[in-house]
C-alpha cells in the first residue's frame, strides 16, 4: 500500500452543484481513506454554491467547510496542486476545451444531469439533487476502491471510463 495522496479535480460548468457534491463526497474521511484530496471547479463558475447542494450534504453528514464556486483557472496556475485525475461531471464541460494540466492527469467524463437546472416544486428539485448525489456517490465509491497501484495506465483509463458509463442507480 502506498502513502501517496492522489489529487482529484471535478469539473463542471457552474461549480455550484455536481462538482461540489463530488468534491465533498470524495473528501469525506470514510471515502478518501487518506488516499485522495478532491477539488472542484467550473468553466463558468456560478459564484456561489447551490443551497440545495449544501442542504443535501449536511443531511448526509458530509462536511461543507470550504466549499465555494470557483473557476478552473485556479488549477491551471503554477502554484496549483499537481492533479492525478480530472473528471468532468456534466455534458457541457465534457465538450469544452479544458486547460492543459501539468503532469498529464488521467481524465474521464462522468456525466450527471444538472439538478440546479431542474424547475418545479421543492420535492421535484430535492429528487433531482438526490439523484445526482446518489450517482456521484456510487461512482466515487467505485473509483476510491480501485486498486490504483496495480492497474496499468490503459487498464485504469478503461475502469474510469466504465465508471462514467453508469447512469442509473441500479446499474
Amino acid at each position: 500500500m502506498t502513502d501517496r495522496v492522489y489529487n482529484v479535480l471535478f469539473l463542471c460548468t457552474g461549480n455550484s452543484a455536481r462538482s461540489i457534491l463530488a468534491e465533498a463526497i470524495l473528501n469525506s474521511p470514510a471515502t478518501a481513506q487518506g488516499r485522495f484530496r478532491a477539488y472542484s471547479a467550473g468553466s463558468h463558475p456560478a459564484g456561489s454554491v447551490n443551497p440545495h447542494a449544501i442542504e443535501l450534504l449536511k443531511k448526509h453528514r458530509y462536511s461543507t467547510e470550504g466549499l465555494r464556486s470557483k473557476g478552473w483557472e485556479e488549477f491551471a496556475r503554477p502554484d496549483a496542486p499537481d492533479l492525478d485525475f480530472v473528471f468532468t461531471v456534466c455534458d457541457k464541460a465534457a465538450g469544452e476545451v479544458c486547460p492543459v494540466w501539468p503532469g498529464q492527469p488521467m481524465t474521464a467524463h462522468w456525466g450527471v444531469e444538472d439538478p440546479a437546472a431542474v424547475e418545479g416544486d421543492e420535492e421535484t428539485i430535492a429528487r433531482a439533487f438526490f439523484t445526482a448525489f446518489s450517482q456521484l456517490q456510487r461512482r466515487i465509491a467505485l473509483f476510491a476502491n480501485l486498486p490504483l497501484s496495480r492497474l496499468d495506465k490503459l487498464g485504469l483509463q478503461n475502469e474510469l471510463n466504465n465508471i462514467g458509463k453508469l447512469r442509473e442507480q441500479g446499474q
